[in-house]
């Protein structure tokens, strides 16, 4: 029969009194100096090493709580020299860091106990700065931007946060298109963003010519062939020159045509072009809206163009019969009786006013056309009163009227404006 004996590995612990000397003299006497716990506390039945703290020792007693990667450390990772009790509790007495500088000691700045290489806390640390970390900047090394010193140190307090402090090699390099040829901006913030360097983007708002329309989908080399992309000119014809000189409905060129494309183009499309001639000193109305280029300007005259009806209504108005205008010495102003809506239907409103009420008075829906009262199709300075006006129904009216005469201009002269009495 086998008897299995219980070992007793319980120690005491010596009193709170006991000095750090002492235990450090107890300790060159016994591995484990003067920490008088149960073996469980650190050791397991499974392997004697390495130690570990376990659920029979609570650290958080000691005044430091073992938490994130704390919990899983060996014992002898902190307790290098096996002093446990009065230890120092601050990061630096075990992560002591020449390379830290100006940082100072306080670890928990930028790392978590989670994990030492735990960038989540530095990033947030690096939010409090002048330069928070975003997109690809969150995963870059320290040392990326805080090179280290000749002394080993690295610098933390950076005089600016200027793209080109830290990529000014990537600046020199670039070829498509070459940066420093090209005069570019040293903010790269204006092409690049810090999700990822390539696929840049230069957002043409910035500049004093911002891109609508079609210009948007055009590449770079386009208008920037030349390798220039510091002060190029805005003008359309800058780029459209050679547009200009090849048109030839209308000849841009011949014709005195402004290089300003704008005046007839827009961004969206080339073709399709729409003169604003509100902006002249002729703007279209009624008909005129509806007119080709070619029925005013088929002679290829565009600039100093005469604004007179006749200069493009000279036919209209030697064809016309029905008065015979050139005849009649009908004025060639066109617009004293006809308008841009219709070119028929013409009414000359202006009789009223220099001549004789025909639209208005007695005499108003009377007659049917001119020749009602210029019987002389070719004088219309001649007119007829008798035809409408016979002699016995006009002599009773006149019956002791001194110097009464039947006749047309003895009408006109006495009644002036169509009014009896």
């Amino acid at each position: 029969m086998n008897l299995a004996l219980p070992v007793m590995c319980t120690v005491l612990v010596l009193g709170g009194s006991t000095s750090l000397a002492a235990q450090q003299v107890a300790t060159a006497k016994s591995p484990h100096g003067t920490l008088t716990q149960p073996c469980a506390a650190c050791h397991s039945p499974e392997a004697w090493k390495p130690a570990r703290i376990t659920a029979a020792f609570d650290h958080a007693k000691t005044g430091f709580a073992l938490s994130g990667a704390h919990g899983s450390v060996p014992c002898r990772s902190c307790h290098t020299n096996l002093v446990f009790k009065g230890a120092p509790h601050d990061c630096v007495s075990c992560h002591q860091d020449p390379h830290h500088g100006e940082l100072g000691n306080s670890c928990a700045r930028c790392h978590t106990m989670r994990s030492f290489i735990d960038r989540s806390g530095m990033t947030r640390a690096h939010q409090l700065t002048r330069f928070p970390l975003t997109g690809a900047h969150v995963a870059a090394d320290c040392e990326s931007c805080h090179t280290p010193t000749s002394g080993g140190q690295m610098t933390f307090a950076l005089r600016t946060t200027a793209c080109n402090d830290c990529h000014q090699r990537e600046f020199q390099a670039t070829r498509n298109p070459d940066h420093t040829a090209g005069g570019f901006s040293h903010d790269c913030a204006m092409c690049h963003a810090t999700v990822a360097w390539q696929t840049a983007r230069f957002d043409h708002s910035r500049s004093g010519f911002p891109l609508t329309g079609a210009h948007i989908a055009v590449a770079c080399s386009q208008c920037h062939g030349s390798g220039g992309f510091g002060a190029l000119p805005t003008t359309c014809v800058s780029c459209h020159q050679r547009d200009y000189n090849a048109t030839t409905t209308p000849a841009h060129q011949p014709a005195g045509f402004p290089t300003d494309c704008t005046a007839c183009h827009t961004t969206v499309t080339w073709t399709g072009a729409t003169f604003n001639h509100s902006a002249t000193a002729f703007p279209l109305t009624g008909a005129h809206v509806q007119a080709t280029c070619a029925q005013c300007h088929g002679d290829g005259v565009y600039k100093g163009k005469p604004t007179t009806c006749v200069s493009c209504h000279q036919n209209d108005y030697n064809g016309t019969t029905d008065p015979n205008h050139a005849q009649a010495q009908i004025s060639t102003d066109c617009a004293s009786c006809h308008n841009t809506t219709v070119w028929t239907s013409a009414t000359f409103t202006a009789h009223d006013a220099q001549f004789f009420p025909i639209y208005s008075g007695a005499h108003a829906g009377r007659w049917n056309s001119c020749s009602t009262c210029h019987i002389n199709p070719s004088d219309y300075h001649q007119f007829d009163c008798l035809s409408c006006h016979s002699k016995s129904q006009t002599d009773p009216h006149h019956t002791g009227v001194s110097g009464y005469t039947y006749d047309s201009p003895s009408c006109y002269r006495c009644h002036p404006r169509g009014r009896t009495g």
